[in-house]
Formats: structure tokens, C-alpha cells, sequence
């Protein structure tokens, strides 16, 4: 169903009364997801603030933002491509404050559904329909879908990259989740532990990499499960450790006996973390690429770049689902 008066629409898993809230004119963020589970306890498992669905707030600091056709930063906001120069004004797109461009095109616009049911809705983001002052900013034009799908206790994310023109089309994907921790009201986040599965980290100056690989600094091994409290974490792991093809990032509340898995398919292959200081939460950010990929791409770094060829498609998931301590 879609709420009166705003840009907001709410899907139910009519079985299991799990729902899930989407801002559309706010970039198709799913800011809110509660997770009914078979013991009929509810997990309100993603972090917004009061009201961000009324688009008074920033589009990058709640729920679940939509980073494409790139992530994170480019630095500089400028890159070159096929002999051209480009260069993006902050008049134009978000900017950080060290003046890098950040989180993509389409976090900060509105969609556009082109499906919905009671328990899923699909909405389209076409860089020369849906943004269209951005479209000389990029080698080519672009189109996302993302598919938001409530079943049992779990919010299912099908991803579609598709390449509408006639040149090969640079791009890069990731999400941008806020997880609540803790995952009860009753519970202490001290007590709850984070695990990601990741050996290696990106080495940054100024959030950029530098192109090197090197291990997590101390205290910050996330495949240890350190506890919540103990991390203080802006950082870009690498090093995936897959499980039957698939990533599985866990938030685990002890004290409540619940968890929250984050599952993702094989081409995810960097998760940023970050433990925003406004509110009591962690992001676990699954990207097809690094930050800044494609200028490192073109040094001849490894960062994920990914090239769609005219009228190509690629396809991803992102599975986030709320149950029951496993031991």
C-alpha cells in the first residue's frame, strides 16, 4: 500500500505480518524493515531517523541508500574515460567535506515504481529520465531496478544493472544499510557482536585508497566477532570469505537471543563498515567495487570496476533477515 500524502510505500508478508517502508521520492530507500518472527516477537532491524521519509533529512544518513553507478567517492570528483574528462559539480551531487563526490546519482532522487504487490514493490532509476543533469556527467546512460520483497522474516533485494545505450557503460553498485544495534529495546548493545566476513582492508589516506591491500589495524579483525562496543570502524574490508557462493555479515544480541544476517551474492566483492556517531547503529556495505574505482581501475589496480557492453545486464541480491540466536 502507499501512505497517504507522502512518497512512502509500505509492503507486508501477509503469512508472517513482517513490513517494509520505502521512501521512494527519498532515492527508493528502505528506511524501516520489521521483521515478524515464528515466536511473534518483532525485530525493527534498520535505522532512520523520525520523519526522513518527508525528505527534510539527509538521504545518506538513514535506512538503506542506493549507491550507483558508483560508490562511495570519487576523488576529486573528476575521472577520465574513453579520452574524456569529466567532472562532477557539487552544485550537481553530493559532495563530502574533504570535496570528493559521494554515494552515486540516484540516493538523493526520486523513482519511479514500475511494480508492486502486497508483500513487494520495484522501482527504476534511469539516469536520463530520472536525473537528467547528471546524464553529461557519465560515459553513458544507466538503469537500476531494485525489487524489495517481504517473505517470512526476511527483506529480499534483487538487483538489475542494465546498459540502454550503444558504449559500454562504467558502473559500480553497493547499499548503504543502517542496522540497529541493539536488536531489542530490553537488550545492550555493549553485549552484541558484529561479524564480517573479511580478512583484508583497502588502505586509505583521507577515505581514498591508495591502492594497497594490508591487514585490519588492531581491533578491527571483523571475521573475530568483536563486540559493538569496541569498534569505532570507517573502513573498506576486502578479502571476502564466501559460504556456498555467498557473503554472510551477522549482528548477533545475545542477550535478546536474536540475530540479523546480511546476505549477498558472490559479485559483492568489498563491505565498507562504518559506526555512524549519531546514532547506535552499524553499516555493513556490500560493493561490487571499491571507492574510487574508476580512476584506479585505470592504474592498473584491481578495484572491481565493472564494464556492462550496449544492452548488457547483470544481476545481485542482498538477503537481510532477522531470527533466532544460532549456536
Amino acid at each position: 500500500m502507499k501512505t497517504e500524502g507522502m512518497s512512502t510505500v509500505i509492503i507486508r508478508d501477509p503469512k508472517s505480518g513482517s513490513t517494509a517502508s520505502i521512501a521512494v521520492d527519498c532515492g527508493f530507500n528502505c528506511f524501516r524493515f520489521v521483521a515478524r518472527l515464528s515466536s511473534g516477537e518483532s525485530v525493527d532491524v534498520i535505522a532512520a531517523a523520525e520523519g526522513f521519509e518527508n525528505g527534510s533529512l539527509p538521504a545518506s544518513h538513514n535506512g538503506i541508500p542506493i549507491l550507483f553507478p558508483f560508490t562511495n567517492r570519487i576523488r576529486d570528483g573528476r575521472f577520465s574515460w574513453d579520452g574524456q574528462t569529466y567532472y562532477l559539480p557539487p552544485s550537481l551531487v553530493p559532495y563530502d567535506n574533504t570535496g570528493n563526490a559521494i554515494h552515486g546519482f540516484c540516493s538523493d532522487v526520486p523513482w519511479r515504481i514500475v511494480a508492486q504487490q502486497e508483500d513487494s514493490v520495484t522501482g527504476e532509476f534511469q539516469l536520463s529520465v530520472d536525473a537528467p543533469d547528471r546524464l553529461p556527467l557519465w560515459p553513458t546512460d544507466a538503469v537500476i531496478q531494485i525489487q524489495y520483497t517481504v517473505t517470512g522474516s526476511a527483506l529480499r533485494t534483487r538487483i538489475t544493472v542494465r546498459n540502454p545505450s550503444s558504449k559500454p557503460l562504467p558502473w559500480g553498485f553497493g547499499t548503504h544499510p543502517y542496522f540497529r544495534v541493539p536488536l531489542s529495546a530490553k537488550s545492550d548493545p555493549a553485549k552484541c557482536t558484529v561479524l564480517v566476513p573479511v580478512s583484508k582492508v583497502w588502505e586509505l589516506e583521507e577515505f581514498l585508497p591508495t591502492g594497497r591491500i594490508v591487514d585490519p589495524p588492531q581491533g578491527e579483525a571483523l571475521d573475530d566477532a568483536p563486540f559493538f562496543d569496541s569498534l569505532k570502524v570507517d573502513a573498506v574490508y576486502t578479502k571476502v570469505r564466501l559460504k556456498d557462493g555467498v557473503s554472510v555479515c551477522q549482528i548477533m544480541d545475545q542477550e535478546a537471543g536474536i540475530q540479523v544476517e546480511q546476505k549477498s551474492s558472490s559479485d559483492f566483492r568489498d563491505i565498507v563498515v562504518f559506526t555512524p556517531p549519531w546514532m547506535s547503529a552499524i553499516c555493513m556495505e556490500p560493493y561490487t567495487c571499491v571507492t574510487d574505482a574508476i580512476n584506479l581501475q585505470q592504474k592498473g589496480i584491481d578495484a572491481g570496476l565493472q564494464i556492462l557492453s550496449p544492452g548488457g545486464t547483470w544481476t545481485g541480491f542482498i538477503d537481510i533477515e532477522a531470527g533466532p540466536v544460532v549456536c
